[in-house]
C-alpha cells in the first residue's frame, strides 16, 4: 500500500497535524490494532502481518468477529446522530482509526453541515490519510497523539480552533479503552470530564469478557499482546464507572448491538462482549 507522505498543512478546507518523521517510523513487522480493525471492516490499509493476526482473532471467535466490528461502528454511527439531533456541534474522537464509511463528521454534517469534528489516534497512517478524508469545510481536523497524552491533544492548535470546551462537546472513546492499562483509561476519562461543559456527552464503547470462555480470552489477549497494543477488556462494573459524574441516557450500558437500535431485526453476538454507552455531563 503506497503511503503519501505530508507535513503540516492544510488540505481541501480541513485541518492535518502531521510530523513527516513519523511516517518513516511505522513499524511494518507488528500488528496495528487500527489496521487489524481496517481488515474486520473490510478495508484496504493493511498488511500482511494485520492480516494474519486478525484471521487469528477470527478463528478464536468465530463469524462473531466481524459481526460485533460492524455493530461497534453502527453504535458509533447511532450516537453520533442521536447526539447532534440532541444538539452536539462539537466532537472530538479519540483512537478513532483508519477512515471508513460511517466517519463521525459525515454523520455529524447530515444533521448540521458546520458542527465540528476531531480525530485523534497515534497511527500515523490513520494520520497520513486524513487529508484524503477529511473534506469539511474547514469544520473538521486531525491530531496525530496519544489519546494517554491528553495535555497534548488539548494544546493542539487544530484542537484549540475547532472545540471550544467552554460550550457542550461530545468526547468519544468507540473502542479504544481497553487498549490501555486502567490508570490511564481512568486518567483520561477523567482528564476531559473536568474539562467539559455541562451538557457535553461522553460515548464509550468496551470489549469485555461477555459469554467467551477463559481459554478464547486468553488466546485473544495472547494476539493483542503481539500487536501494537495490548488488550484489557474489562467488566460491566468497570466499565459503567467511566460514566461516573455522567447520566447515563437511555438505554444504559448495553450490548452495542441494542443501543437505540430500531431495525425490525437486531442480529446478536454470540459472544456479547462490547458495551456501549452514552452519558450527559450532569
Amino acid at each position: 500500500m503506497p503511503l503519501r507522505s505530508f507535513t503540516k498543512r492544510e488540505t481541501r478546507g480541513s485541518r492535518v497535524s502531521r510530523d513527516e518523521e513519523a511516517l518513516k517510523a511505522i513499524d511494518f513487522s507488528t500488528p496495528s490494532v487500527a489496521r487489524i480493525y481496517d481488515w474486520w471492516l473490510g478495508g484496504k490499509d493493511n498488511f500482511a502481518v494485520d492480516r494474519a493476526a486478525a484471521e487469528k482473532l477470527l478463528e478464536l471467535v468465530g463469524s462473531d468477529g466481524r459481526l460485533v466490528i460492524r455493530q461497534n461502528r453502527e453504535f458509533l454511527g447511532r450516537a453520533v446522530r442521536f447526539l447532534s439531533e440532541s444538539g452536539i456541534r462539537q466532537f472530538l474522537d479519540l483512537g478513532t482509526g483508519i477512515p471508513t464509511q460511517g466517519n463521525v463528521h459525515e454523520v455529524a454534517h447530515e444533521v448540521d453541515p458546520e458542527a465540528t469534528v476531531v480525530y485523534v489516534d497515534n497511527d500515523p497512517i490513520v494520520a497520513a490519510h486524513g487529508r484524503a478524508l477529511l473534506t469539511g469545510g474547514g469544520r473538521t481536523g486531525v491530531v496525530h497523539a496519544d489519546m494517554r497524552d491528553p495535555d497534548t491533544i488539548v494544546e493542539s492548535p487544530i484542537t484549540k480552533e475547532l472545540i471550544d470546551f467552554s460550550k457542550p462537546v461530545a468526547v468519544l472513546f468507540v473502542a479504544v479503552l481497553h487498549f490501555v492499562d486502567d490508570d490511564a483509561a481512568e486518567r483520561v476519562v477523567s482528564y476531559f470530564r473536568e474539562r467539559m461543559a455541562p451538557g457535553s456527552y461522553l460515548v464509550i464503547s468496551h470489549g469485555t469478557q461477555g459469554r467467551l470462555s477463559e481459554d478464547t480470552i486468553t488466546e485473544t489477549r495472547a494476539v493483542y499482546e503481539k500487536s501494537t497494543a495490548a488488550l484489557r477488556d474489562r467488566t460491566p462494573e468497570h466499565i459503567a464507572r467511566f460514566f461516573t459524574g455522567f447520566e447515563l441516557v437511555e438505554p444504559g450500558l448495553v450490548d452495542v448491538a441494542d443501543w437505540r437500535n430500531d431495525s425490525d431485526f437486531i442480529e446478536h453476538s454470540k459472544g456479547g462482549y462490547v458495551l456501549g454507552g452514552v452519558g450527559r455531563l450532569r
